[in-house]
C-alpha cells in the first residue's frame, strides 16, 4: 500500500469519527484530499464550500463592519457617557464655571497679544499687557455690578408702601380668577419687600463667594495667557499628524472670537439706549437695568424677558401703568429689534448655528453651570460641536444640521432657479398652444366641381 492510499484510509477513519459530511456519499474523496482546514474540528464557524452560503446583503457606508458593537449600543454608550460627564460638571459647578468663563476670555485677548507682537512688542510684554487689559475689563464690570446692587439696596425700601398694595391688588386679582387663598399667599410672600431685600442681601453677603470666583478667574486667565504662548508652536507639530483637530481647535477660537465681539456690540448698543429711555421716563436706578440688559444680551431670546421685568415694575411704582407701558414698549422695540432679529441673523451667519440649537443651549447649559452656563452657552455649544463634528472628517458631514448651511443654500437657490425656468417653459408652452387653437383653419382656394 502505498503512502497515499494509506493516508486516504486513515482519513476516511476519522472523517467517520468526526461526522464529516462526505462520508457515505457519491464523492469518494475525503475531507483530508480537499485539504485539512476543512474539517469541522479546525473550523468550526466554516461552512464547507459545498454548503451553499446565504446572500449576503450589499456593502454600504452605513453597514455595520464585522467585529464592531451595534448602532444602537454604540448611541446608548455615548449617550450615557454624555450623561455622565454632564452630571460630573454640575456637580462641580463652582469649579466647571470659572474655568469656562477663563477660556473664553483668553481666547478673546488672544489677538491682543499677537497684534502686540506684530508691531514688535516683545513677547513677554505683550502677554502682561493682554493679561492686564483682561483684569481691567473685568474689574470695572464687579464693581459696576457692585455699585448698582447697593444702589438696589438703598432704593427699594423707599417703596415698601407701594409694592405691598401690589401685592394686595395681585394676591386679590389671583383669588378672583380662580386661584386658591393659600397659593396666591405663597406667591405674594416670596414678593414682599422683605424677602426682596434679604434675596439682594444674600447677594452681597456672598461677596466672598464672589470674590473667591474672581481670583479664580484671574489666576486662570493670566496661567493660560502665559501657557498660550506657546500655543501656535504646538498646533504647527500636532497639524502634521492630527490636521482635522488642529483645524477644529483654530475655527472654534475664530467663531468663539467673532461671536462675542458681535454679542459685547449688540450689548452696548442695546443697554445704552435703554439707559437713555429709562432716564427720559425716570424710572429709578437705570445704570442698574442697564447692566441688566448688557449681561442679558449675551444670553439668546430669553435675556430680554428677564431683563424687562425689574425696570417695568419700578416703572409701575413710581408712573403708574403708563410709565410701565412705556417702558414696556421700549424695551420691546429696542431688545426685539436687536436679539430676536439682529442678534439671532448674527449668531447664525457668524458662527453658523441655527436658531433652534441657540436656543436649546441656553435650556441645556444653565442647569449644568448655573448663569455662567446661560451666558456662554453659545461658546460652550460651539465647543462641543467642535470636539464631536469638526475634529472627526466622518462625523462631519452631520455639521450642516447644526446650521452650517451654505452649502445647501446654493442648492435650495439652484433648485428655485430651476424651477422657475420649468415654470416659465411650461407657461410659453401653453401659451404657444392656445394661440395655435384661436388661429382659424385654411379656407380652400377653390371648391371642388
Amino acid at each position: 500500500m502505498t503512502f497515499a492510499a494509506d493516508f486516504s484510509n486513515r482519513g476516511e477513519t476519522l472523517c467517520r469519527v468526526l461526522g464529516c459530511h462526505k462520508v457515505g456519499t457519491a464523492e469518494p474523496r475525503t475531507c483530508f484530499e480537499d485539504g485539512i482546514m476543512n474539517l469541522r474540528f479546525w473550523r468550526r464557524g466554516e461552512r464547507s464550500p459545498d454548503v451553499a452560503r446565504p446572500p449576503q446583503p450589499e456593502s454600504n457606508d452605513y453597514s455595520e463592519s464585522p467585529g464592531t458593537l451595534p448602532r444602537a449600543t454604540i448611541i446608548l454608550l455615548s449617550l450615557g457617557g454624555g450623561a455622565a460627564a454632564l452630571f460630573g460638571l454640575a456637580a462641580v459647578q463652582t469649579v466647571a464655571a470659572p474655568v469656562a468663563l477663563s477660556l473664553v476670555l483668553t481666547i478673546c485677548a488672544h489677538p491682543v497679544r499677537g497684534a502686540l507682537e506684530r508691531i514688535r512688542v516683545p513677547r513677554g510684554v505683550a502677554t502682561i499687557l493682554a493679561i492686564l487689559l483682561v483684569f481691567a475689563l473685568l474689574a470695572g464690570f464687579v464693581a459696576a455690578l457692585l455699585i448698582a446692587l447697593t444702589q438696589f439696596t438703598t432704593l427699594l425700601p423707599q417703596y415698601v408702601t407701594q409694592l405691598e398694595q401690589i401685592g394686595q391688588d395681585f394676591a386679590a386679582w389671583l383669588e378672583k380668577i380662580g386661584v386658591g387663598a393659600k397659593t396666591a399667599d405663597t406667591i405674594i410672600t416670596g414678593l414682599e419687600p422683605a424677602n426682596l431685600l434679604d434675596f439682594v442681601a444674600g447677594l452681597l453677603g456672598g461677596l466672598t463667594g464672589i470674590v473667591f470666583s474672581l481670583v479664580v478667574i484671574l489666576t486662570l486667565v493670566m496661567l493660560m495667557a502665559l501657557d498660550a504662548t506657546y500655543l501656535p508652536t504646538l498646533l504647527s507639530q500636532l497639524r502634521r499628524i492630527r490636521p482635522t483637530l488642529v483645524a477644529a481647535l483654530v475655527g472654534y477660537a475664530a467663531s468663539v472670537r467673532r461671536y462675542m465681539v458681535a454679542a459685547t456690540g449688540l450689548g452696548l448698543l442695546q443697554s445704552t439706549m435703554n439707559f437713555i429711555a429709562l432716564v427720559i421716563l425716570g424710572v429709578p436706578a437705570p445704570l442698574l437695568w442697564s447692566l441688566l440688559s448688557f449681561i442679558c444680551s449675551y444670553i439668546p431670546n430669553v435675556g430680554y424677558f428677564l431683563a424687562i421685568i425689574p425696570p417695568t415694575i419700578f416703572g409701575l411704582l413710581v408712573g403708574g401703568w403708563p410709565t410701565a407701558i412705556a417702558v414696556i414698549l421700549v424695551y420691546g422695540i429696542i431688545n426685539v429689534i436687536v436679539q430676536s432679529i439682529v442678534q439671532p441673523f448674527l449668531v447664525s451667519n457668524v458662527v453658523a448655528l441655527n436658531q433652534t440649537i441657540t436656543f436649546v443651549s441656553v435650556l441645556f447649559w444653565t442647569p449644568v453651570l448655573g448663569p455662567v452656563g446661560a451666558v456662554l452657552a453659545v461658546p460652550l455649544t460651539l465647543l462641543v460641536r467642535a470636539i464631536l463634528l469638526d475634529a472627526d472628517p466622518n462625523a462631519a458631514r452631520w455639521r450642516p444640521l447644526t446650521g452650517d448651511i451654505d452649502e445647501a443654500k446654493g442648492i435650495m437657490k439652484a433648485t428655485d432657479a430651476d424651477t422657475r425656468l420649468q415654470r416659465s417653459a411650461h407657461k410659453r408652452e401653453r401659451n404657444e398652444r392656445k394661440s395655435s387653437a384661436r388661429k382659424p383653419a385654411p379656407l380652400p382656394d377653390e371648391l371642388p366641381m
